[in-house]
Protein backbone atom coordinates (compact mmCIF):
# COMPACT_ATOMS: atom_id res chain seq x y z
CA UNK A 1 0.00 0.00 0.00
CA UNK A 2 2.84 2.41 0.71
CA UNK A 3 6.19 3.08 -0.86
CA UNK A 4 9.30 4.47 0.82
CA UNK A 5 10.17 8.15 0.77
CA UNK A 6 13.24 9.10 -1.31
CA UNK A 7 15.57 8.86 1.67
CA UNK A 8 14.05 5.53 2.75
CA UNK A 9 13.19 6.87 6.19
CA UNK A 10 9.40 6.35 6.23
CA UNK A 11 6.57 5.16 4.05
CA UNK A 12 4.58 7.60 1.96
CA UNK A 13 0.84 6.93 1.61
CA UNK A 14 -0.02 5.77 -1.89
CA UNK A 15 -3.43 6.36 -3.39
CA UNK A 16 -3.66 3.72 -6.06
CA UNK A 17 -2.26 0.33 -5.16
CA UNK A 18 -1.10 -1.33 -8.39
CA UNK A 19 -1.62 1.77 -10.57
CA UNK A 20 1.22 3.87 -11.93
CA UNK A 21 1.39 7.38 -10.43
CA UNK A 22 1.69 10.41 -12.72
CA UNK A 23 2.46 13.85 -11.23
CA UNK A 24 1.56 17.05 -13.09
CA UNK A 25 4.21 19.66 -12.19
CA UNK A 26 5.29 23.06 -13.44
CA UNK A 27 5.28 26.75 -12.65
CA UNK A 28 2.04 28.49 -11.67
CA UNK A 29 -0.73 29.26 -14.16
CA UNK A 30 0.36 27.04 -17.05
CA UNK A 31 -2.90 25.05 -16.96
CA UNK A 32 -1.98 22.09 -14.75
CA UNK A 33 -5.38 21.87 -13.08
CA UNK A 34 -7.16 22.31 -16.41
CA UNK A 35 -5.12 19.40 -17.78
CA UNK A 36 -5.88 17.33 -14.68
CA UNK A 37 -9.61 17.96 -15.13
CA UNK A 38 -9.38 17.07 -18.82
CA UNK A 39 -7.62 13.78 -18.07
CA UNK A 40 -10.08 12.95 -15.30
CA UNK A 41 -13.06 13.84 -17.47
CA UNK A 42 -14.60 16.16 -14.86
CA UNK A 43 -13.97 19.30 -12.81
CA UNK A 44 -12.02 17.59 -10.04
CA UNK A 45 -9.39 20.27 -9.35
CA UNK A 46 -10.18 23.92 -8.64
CA UNK A 47 -9.49 25.98 -11.76
CA UNK A 48 -9.22 29.77 -11.78
CA UNK A 49 -7.19 32.28 -13.76
CA UNK A 50 -5.10 33.11 -10.73
CA UNK A 51 -1.59 31.83 -9.90
CA UNK A 52 -1.36 29.65 -6.81
CA UNK A 53 -4.92 28.33 -6.85
CA UNK A 54 -3.90 24.69 -6.28
CA UNK A 55 -2.13 24.17 -2.96
CA UNK A 56 -2.44 20.54 -1.86
CA UNK A 57 -1.82 17.40 -3.86
CA UNK A 58 -5.02 16.27 -5.61
CA UNK A 59 -5.32 12.65 -6.73
CA UNK A 60 -7.61 10.81 -9.11
CA UNK A 61 -7.64 7.45 -10.87
CA UNK A 62 -8.48 6.71 -14.51
CA UNK A 63 -8.31 3.81 -16.93
CA UNK A 64 -6.65 4.23 -20.31
CA UNK A 65 -6.50 1.33 -22.77
CA UNK A 66 -6.95 -1.17 -19.94
CA UNK A 67 -4.21 0.35 -17.80
CA UNK A 68 -4.75 2.01 -14.42
CA UNK A 69 -3.28 5.48 -13.92
CA UNK A 70 -3.29 7.56 -10.75
CA UNK A 71 -2.97 11.25 -11.64
CA UNK A 72 -1.87 13.91 -9.12
CA UNK A 73 -2.31 17.64 -9.64
CA UNK A 74 0.19 19.76 -7.70
CA UNK A 75 0.69 23.32 -6.62
CA UNK A 76 2.69 25.56 -8.94
CA UNK A 77 6.42 25.44 -8.20
CA UNK A 78 7.46 29.05 -7.57
CA UNK A 79 11.00 29.49 -6.28
CA UNK A 80 11.81 32.86 -4.69
CA UNK A 81 8.18 33.40 -3.66
CA UNK A 82 8.51 34.46 0.01
CA UNK A 83 4.86 33.81 0.94
CA UNK A 84 4.73 30.95 3.48
CA UNK A 85 1.76 29.31 1.79
CA UNK A 86 3.59 29.27 -1.55
CA UNK A 87 6.68 27.79 0.14
CA UNK A 88 4.59 24.96 1.65
CA UNK A 89 2.86 24.42 -1.69
CA UNK A 90 6.23 24.07 -3.38
CA UNK A 91 7.18 21.37 -0.84
CA UNK A 92 3.92 19.56 -1.56
CA UNK A 93 4.62 19.62 -5.30
CA UNK A 94 8.15 18.26 -4.82
CA UNK A 95 6.84 15.49 -2.56
CA UNK A 96 4.26 14.49 -5.17
CA UNK A 97 6.93 14.46 -7.89
CA UNK A 98 9.15 12.28 -5.66
CA UNK A 99 6.31 9.74 -5.33
CA UNK A 100 5.53 9.67 -9.03
CA UNK A 101 6.48 7.05 -11.61
CA UNK A 102 6.29 9.75 -14.29
CA UNK A 103 6.41 13.57 -14.12
CA UNK A 104 4.44 15.64 -16.64
CA UNK A 105 6.24 18.99 -16.91
CA UNK A 106 3.61 21.44 -18.13
CA UNK A 107 4.63 24.68 -19.87
CA UNK A 108 2.76 27.52 -21.61
CA UNK A 109 3.03 28.01 -25.37
CA UNK A 110 1.75 31.59 -25.14
CA UNK A 111 4.78 32.74 -23.13
CA UNK A 112 7.49 30.43 -24.42
CA UNK A 113 10.03 28.86 -22.04
CA UNK A 114 10.71 31.01 -18.98
CA UNK A 115 13.38 31.08 -16.30
CA UNK A 116 11.03 29.22 -13.93
CA UNK A 117 10.50 26.54 -16.58
CA UNK A 118 14.29 26.16 -16.72
CA UNK A 119 14.36 25.76 -12.92
CA UNK A 120 11.66 23.09 -13.02
CA UNK A 121 13.54 21.27 -15.79
CA UNK A 122 16.80 21.27 -13.81
CA UNK A 123 15.02 19.86 -10.75
CA UNK A 124 13.43 17.05 -12.77
CA UNK A 125 16.66 16.18 -14.56
CA UNK A 126 18.58 16.24 -11.26
CA UNK A 127 16.06 13.82 -9.73
CA UNK A 128 16.48 11.46 -12.66
CA UNK A 129 12.76 10.64 -12.78
CA UNK A 130 10.97 9.53 -15.97
CA UNK A 131 9.34 12.61 -17.47
CA UNK A 132 7.35 13.98 -20.39
CA UNK A 133 7.39 17.60 -21.57
CA UNK A 134 3.94 19.07 -22.28
CA UNK A 135 3.42 22.41 -24.03
CA UNK A 136 -0.08 23.56 -23.15
CA UNK A 137 -2.33 26.31 -24.58
CA UNK A 138 -1.50 25.53 -28.22
CA UNK A 139 -4.79 27.07 -29.35
CA UNK A 140 -3.67 28.98 -32.46
CA UNK A 141 -1.11 28.56 -35.31
CA UNK A 142 1.20 31.21 -33.83
CA UNK A 143 1.30 29.20 -30.59
CA UNK A 144 2.27 26.01 -32.44
CA UNK A 145 5.15 27.89 -34.06
CA UNK A 146 6.65 28.43 -30.60
CA UNK A 147 6.66 24.75 -29.61
CA UNK A 148 10.23 24.07 -30.94
CA UNK A 149 11.55 26.72 -28.52
CA UNK A 150 10.90 24.27 -25.65
CA UNK A 151 13.68 21.92 -26.84
CA UNK A 152 15.94 24.37 -24.99
CA UNK A 153 14.71 22.91 -21.68
CA UNK A 154 16.58 19.67 -22.39
CA UNK A 155 13.56 17.49 -21.53
CA UNK A 156 13.21 15.76 -24.88
CA UNK A 157 10.49 16.09 -27.50
CA UNK A 158 7.68 18.46 -26.45
CA UNK A 159 4.05 17.38 -26.85
CA UNK A 160 1.76 20.19 -27.99
CA UNK A 161 -1.74 20.11 -26.49
CA UNK A 162 -4.68 22.29 -25.50
CA UNK A 163 -6.07 21.16 -22.16
CA UNK A 164 -8.87 23.70 -22.47
CA UNK A 165 -10.15 22.31 -25.79
CA UNK A 166 -8.94 18.72 -25.36
CA UNK A 167 -6.63 18.87 -28.38
CA UNK A 168 -4.16 15.93 -28.46
CA UNK A 169 -4.92 14.85 -24.89
CA UNK A 170 -5.64 11.33 -26.14
CA UNK A 171 -2.19 11.28 -27.74
CA UNK A 172 -0.79 12.49 -24.44
CA UNK A 173 -2.39 9.58 -22.58
CA UNK A 174 -0.94 7.19 -25.16
CA UNK A 175 2.52 8.69 -24.57
CA UNK A 176 2.06 8.39 -20.81
CA UNK A 177 1.09 4.72 -21.12
CA UNK A 178 4.12 3.99 -23.32
CA UNK A 179 6.49 5.38 -20.68
CA UNK A 180 5.00 3.46 -17.75
CA UNK A 181 5.18 -0.18 -16.69
CA UNK A 182 2.02 -2.20 -17.28
CA UNK A 183 -0.55 -2.32 -14.50
CA UNK A 184 -3.91 -4.01 -14.29
CA UNK A 185 -6.93 -1.80 -13.77
CA UNK A 186 -9.40 -2.93 -11.13
CA UNK A 187 -12.85 -1.54 -11.90
CA UNK A 188 -14.45 -3.03 -8.78
CA UNK A 189 -15.99 -0.55 -6.38
CA UNK A 190 -13.71 0.53 -3.54
CA UNK A 191 -15.22 -0.91 -0.37
CA UNK A 192 -12.62 0.56 1.99
CA UNK A 193 -14.08 2.99 4.57
CA UNK A 194 -13.86 6.62 3.49
CA UNK A 195 -13.65 9.13 6.34
CA UNK A 196 -14.07 12.83 5.45
CA UNK A 197 -12.64 15.45 7.81
CA UNK A 198 -15.01 18.41 7.54
CA UNK A 199 -15.64 21.69 9.30
CA UNK A 200 -15.72 25.43 8.96
CA UNK A 201 -12.48 27.23 8.01
CA UNK A 202 -9.51 27.31 10.37
CA UNK A 203 -10.63 24.83 13.04
CA UNK A 204 -7.64 22.50 12.53
CA UNK A 205 -8.86 19.98 9.95
CA UNK A 206 -5.53 19.67 8.13
CA UNK A 207 -3.65 19.65 11.44
CA UNK A 208 -5.81 16.72 12.54
CA UNK A 209 -5.14 14.87 9.29
CA UNK A 210 -1.39 15.42 9.61
CA UNK A 211 -1.43 14.30 13.25
CA UNK A 212 -3.31 11.13 12.29
CA UNK A 213 -0.86 10.37 9.51
CA UNK A 214 2.28 11.29 11.37
CA UNK A 215 3.62 13.15 8.36
CA UNK A 216 3.03 16.50 6.64
CA UNK A 217 0.68 15.02 4.06
CA UNK A 218 -1.66 18.02 3.79
CA UNK A 219 -0.75 21.70 3.82
CA UNK A 220 -1.16 23.26 7.28
CA UNK A 221 -1.15 27.02 7.69
CA UNK A 222 -2.81 29.39 10.12
CA UNK A 223 -4.92 31.07 7.43
CA UNK A 224 -8.56 30.15 6.72
CA UNK A 225 -9.07 28.49 3.36
CA UNK A 226 -5.57 27.03 3.06
CA UNK A 227 -7.01 23.71 1.93
CA UNK A 228 -8.96 24.48 -1.23
CA UNK A 229 -9.40 21.00 -2.64
CA UNK A 230 -10.29 17.69 -1.05
CA UNK A 231 -7.22 15.54 -0.46
CA UNK A 232 -7.57 11.75 -0.27
CA UNK A 233 -4.98 9.64 1.56
CA UNK A 234 -5.00 5.88 2.01
CA UNK A 235 -3.73 4.78 5.42
CA UNK A 236 -3.52 1.52 7.31
CA UNK A 237 -5.23 1.38 10.70
CA UNK A 238 -5.02 -1.79 12.80
CA UNK A 239 -4.57 -3.94 9.72
CA UNK A 240 -7.31 -2.29 7.66
CA UNK A 241 -6.98 0.24 4.83
CA UNK A 242 -8.92 3.47 5.35
CA UNK A 243 -9.34 6.53 3.11
CA UNK A 244 -8.92 9.87 4.87
CA UNK A 245 -10.27 12.94 3.08
CA UNK A 246 -9.26 16.46 4.10
CA UNK A 247 -11.71 19.03 2.74
CA UNK A 248 -11.93 22.77 2.29
CA UNK A 249 -13.56 24.76 5.07
CA UNK A 250 -17.34 25.05 4.65
CA UNK A 251 -19.07 28.32 5.37
CA UNK A 252 -22.80 28.86 5.56
CA UNK A 253 -24.38 29.20 2.11
CA UNK A 254 -24.94 32.95 2.52
CA UNK A 255 -21.29 33.51 3.47
CA UNK A 256 -19.62 31.62 0.61
CA UNK A 257 -17.63 33.92 -1.67
CA UNK A 258 -17.86 33.46 -5.41
CA UNK A 259 -14.93 32.05 -7.36
CA UNK A 260 -12.29 29.82 -5.82
CA UNK A 261 -13.97 29.48 -2.41
CA UNK A 262 -17.29 28.55 -4.01
CA UNK A 263 -15.64 25.82 -6.07
CA UNK A 264 -13.81 24.58 -2.97
CA UNK A 265 -17.03 24.26 -0.99
CA UNK A 266 -18.69 22.41 -3.87
CA UNK A 267 -15.69 20.09 -3.94
CA UNK A 268 -15.99 19.49 -0.19
CA UNK A 269 -19.68 18.71 -0.62
CA UNK A 270 -18.88 16.28 -3.42
CA UNK A 271 -16.29 14.58 -1.22
CA UNK A 272 -18.96 14.15 1.44
CA UNK A 273 -21.23 12.52 -1.10
CA UNK A 274 -18.56 9.87 -1.70
CA UNK A 275 -17.63 9.44 1.98
CA UNK A 276 -19.05 7.04 4.53
CA UNK A 277 -18.52 9.09 7.68
CA UNK A 278 -17.88 12.78 8.30
CA UNK A 279 -15.71 13.82 11.25
CA UNK A 280 -16.97 17.32 12.06
CA UNK A 281 -14.04 19.26 13.55
CA UNK A 282 -14.87 22.22 15.80
CA UNK A 283 -12.80 24.70 17.79
CA UNK A 284 -13.50 23.75 21.43
CA UNK A 285 -11.73 26.83 22.80
CA UNK A 286 -13.92 29.16 20.74
CA UNK A 287 -16.92 26.93 21.40
CA UNK A 288 -19.40 25.36 18.96
CA UNK A 289 -21.23 27.75 16.64
CA UNK A 290 -24.27 27.68 14.39
CA UNK A 291 -21.85 27.40 11.49
CA UNK A 292 -20.60 24.10 12.97
CA UNK A 293 -24.22 22.95 13.09
CA UNK A 294 -24.62 23.83 9.40
CA UNK A 295 -21.60 21.68 8.52
CA UNK A 296 -22.95 18.73 10.51
CA UNK A 297 -26.29 19.25 8.78
CA UNK A 298 -24.57 19.00 5.40
CA UNK A 299 -23.16 15.61 6.42
CA UNK A 300 -26.56 14.33 7.57
CA UNK A 301 -28.28 15.66 4.43
CA UNK A 302 -25.83 13.60 2.40
CA UNK A 303 -26.94 10.51 4.34
CA UNK A 304 -23.53 9.97 5.94
CA UNK A 305 -22.49 8.97 9.41
CA UNK A 306 -21.25 11.76 11.64
CA UNK A 307 -18.98 12.11 14.66
CA UNK A 308 -17.68 15.28 16.30
CA UNK A 309 -14.04 16.05 17.09
CA UNK A 310 -13.72 18.97 19.52
CA UNK A 311 -10.20 20.20 18.71
CA UNK A 312 -8.03 22.42 20.94
CA UNK A 313 -9.55 20.81 24.06
CA UNK A 314 -6.21 21.36 25.81
CA UNK A 315 -7.13 25.07 25.94
CA UNK A 316 -10.43 24.38 27.73
CA UNK A 317 -9.40 24.59 31.38
CA UNK A 318 -11.30 24.40 34.63
CA UNK A 319 -14.48 22.53 35.50
CA UNK A 320 -16.65 25.57 34.89
CA UNK A 321 -15.26 26.12 31.39
CA UNK A 322 -15.55 22.42 30.53
CA UNK A 323 -19.18 22.42 31.69
CA UNK A 324 -19.90 25.53 29.60
CA UNK A 325 -18.46 24.05 26.40
CA UNK A 326 -20.22 20.70 26.90
CA UNK A 327 -23.53 22.48 27.50
CA UNK A 328 -23.15 24.38 24.23
CA UNK A 329 -22.16 21.19 22.41
CA UNK A 330 -25.38 19.55 23.53
CA UNK A 331 -27.43 22.59 22.52
CA UNK A 332 -25.82 23.16 19.09
CA UNK A 333 -25.73 19.50 18.07
CA UNK A 334 -29.06 18.42 19.58
CA UNK A 335 -30.23 17.16 16.18
CA UNK A 336 -27.37 14.67 15.70
CA UNK A 337 -28.32 10.97 15.90
CA UNK A 338 -26.50 10.18 19.16
CA UNK A 339 -23.16 10.92 17.50
CA UNK A 340 -20.04 10.26 19.60
CA UNK A 341 -17.73 13.10 20.64
CA UNK A 342 -13.92 13.05 20.80
CA UNK A 343 -12.25 15.72 22.96
CA UNK A 344 -8.93 16.09 21.16
CA UNK A 345 -5.92 18.28 20.56
CA UNK A 346 -4.23 17.93 17.20
CA UNK A 347 -1.34 20.00 18.55
CA UNK A 348 -0.56 17.87 21.65
CA UNK A 349 -1.92 14.54 20.40
CA UNK A 350 -4.55 14.30 23.13
CA UNK A 351 -7.13 11.55 22.44
CA UNK A 352 -6.21 11.33 18.75
CA UNK A 353 -6.42 7.56 19.06
CA UNK A 354 -10.19 7.97 19.64
CA UNK A 355 -10.97 9.59 16.28
CA UNK A 356 -10.58 6.75 13.79
CA UNK A 357 -12.04 4.00 16.04
CA UNK A 358 -15.16 6.13 16.56
CA UNK A 359 -15.53 6.83 12.84
CA UNK A 360 -14.92 3.18 11.91
CA UNK A 361 -17.47 2.02 14.48
CA UNK A 362 -20.06 4.28 12.84
CA UNK A 363 -19.05 2.85 9.47
CA UNK A 364 -19.66 -0.65 10.84
CA UNK A 365 -23.02 0.36 12.28
CA UNK A 366 -24.12 1.78 8.93
CA UNK A 367 -23.42 -1.55 7.22
CA UNK A 368 -25.41 -3.79 9.55
CA UNK A 369 -28.60 -5.49 8.41
CA UNK A 370 -31.39 -6.67 10.70
CA UNK A 371 -33.22 -9.89 9.85
CA UNK A 372 -36.88 -9.43 8.97
CA UNK A 373 -38.06 -11.72 11.77
CA UNK A 374 -36.03 -9.89 14.44
CA UNK A 375 -37.09 -6.50 13.09
CA UNK A 376 -40.79 -7.34 13.14
CA UNK A 377 -40.68 -8.95 16.58
CA UNK A 378 -39.22 -5.77 18.00
CA UNK A 379 -41.50 -3.34 16.14
CA UNK A 380 -44.66 -5.18 17.13
CA UNK A 381 -43.65 -4.91 20.78
CA UNK A 382 -42.56 -1.28 20.39
CA UNK A 383 -45.78 -0.24 18.63
CA UNK A 384 -47.77 -1.98 21.37
CA UNK A 385 -46.26 0.38 23.95
CA UNK A 386 -47.84 3.46 22.37
CA UNK A 387 -51.16 3.55 20.51
CA UNK A 388 -51.09 4.46 16.84
CA UNK A 389 -53.08 7.59 15.92
CA UNK A 390 -56.48 7.52 14.26
CA UNK A 391 -58.41 10.04 12.21
CA UNK A 392 -62.20 10.12 11.70
CA UNK A 393 -62.47 6.68 13.19
CA UNK A 394 -59.90 5.16 10.84
CA UNK A 395 -56.84 3.94 12.71
CA UNK A 396 -53.39 3.27 11.27
CA UNK A 397 -52.38 -0.29 12.00
CA UNK A 398 -48.83 -1.65 11.76
CA UNK A 399 -48.56 -4.71 9.50
CA UNK A 400 -44.87 -5.56 8.99
CA UNK A 401 -41.46 -4.08 8.16
CA UNK A 402 -38.33 -4.95 6.24
CA UNK A 403 -34.90 -3.39 5.83
CA UNK A 404 -34.48 -2.14 2.27
CA UNK A 405 -30.96 -0.74 2.41
CA UNK A 406 -27.82 -0.01 4.38
CA UNK A 407 -25.31 2.84 4.58
CA UNK A 408 -27.47 4.59 5.59
CA UNK A 409 -29.93 2.06 7.07
CA UNK A 410 -33.31 2.21 5.32
CA UNK A 411 -36.55 0.54 6.41
CA UNK A 412 -39.94 0.13 4.78
CA UNK A 413 -42.80 0.01 7.32
CA UNK A 414 -46.20 -1.14 6.05
CA UNK A 415 -49.39 0.21 7.64
CA UNK A 416 -53.04 0.36 6.93
CA UNK A 417 -53.81 4.08 6.49
CA UNK A 418 -50.13 5.19 6.73
CA UNK A 419 -51.17 8.78 6.01
CA UNK A 420 -52.53 8.93 9.57
CA UNK A 421 -49.10 8.32 11.13
CA UNK A 422 -47.82 11.65 12.46
CA UNK A 423 -44.17 12.72 12.22
CA UNK A 424 -43.87 12.52 16.00
CA UNK A 425 -44.79 8.82 15.86
CA UNK A 426 -42.21 8.26 13.10
CA UNK A 427 -39.60 9.77 15.44
CA UNK A 428 -40.83 7.42 18.16
CA UNK A 429 -40.29 4.46 15.81
CA UNK A 430 -36.82 5.73 14.82
CA UNK A 431 -35.81 6.19 18.46
CA UNK A 432 -36.89 2.63 19.19
CA UNK A 433 -34.83 1.24 16.31
CA UNK A 434 -31.76 3.17 17.50
CA UNK A 435 -32.26 2.02 21.06
CA UNK A 436 -32.69 -1.63 20.11
CA UNK A 437 -30.16 -2.02 17.31
CA UNK A 438 -27.58 0.68 18.12
CA UNK A 439 -27.75 2.87 15.03
CA UNK A 440 -25.78 5.66 16.70
CA UNK A 441 -24.12 8.33 14.60
CA UNK A 442 -25.92 7.63 11.34
CA UNK A 443 -29.06 9.04 9.76
CA UNK A 444 -31.89 6.57 9.28
CA UNK A 445 -34.54 6.55 6.57
CA UNK A 446 -38.02 5.25 7.34
CA UNK A 447 -40.50 4.86 4.51
CA UNK A 448 -44.17 4.39 5.47
CA UNK A 449 -46.13 2.42 2.88
CA UNK A 450 -49.65 1.19 2.49
CA UNK A 451 -50.24 -2.52 3.03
Amino acid sequence: MARNSPDGSRPIASVAAGAALVAIVGRPNVGKSTLFNRLMGSRVAVVADEPGTTRDRIYGEIEWRGRGLAIVDTAGIAWRDPAPVAAHAEAQARLAAAEADLALIVTDATTGPTELDQTVAREVLRAGRPHLLVVNKVDAPQHRDRVPEFYALGLGDPMAISAMHGTATGDLLDAIAERLPGSEYRAAADSRPRIAIVGRPNVGKSSLLNALLGEARALVHDAPGTTRDSVDTLVEWEGNEVWLVDTAGIRRRGHIERGIEQHSVLRAMRSMQHADVGVVVIDAYEGPTQQDAHVAGFVLDAGKGVTVAANKWDLVRGNEEVARVEHHLGRIFHFLPQSPLARISAMTGRNLDHVLPMALEIHRIRQQRISTSRLNAFLRAWVGRRDLPSRRGRAARFKYATQTGAAPPEFALFFSNPEHVHRSYVRYLENGLRQEFGFDGTPMRLSLRSS
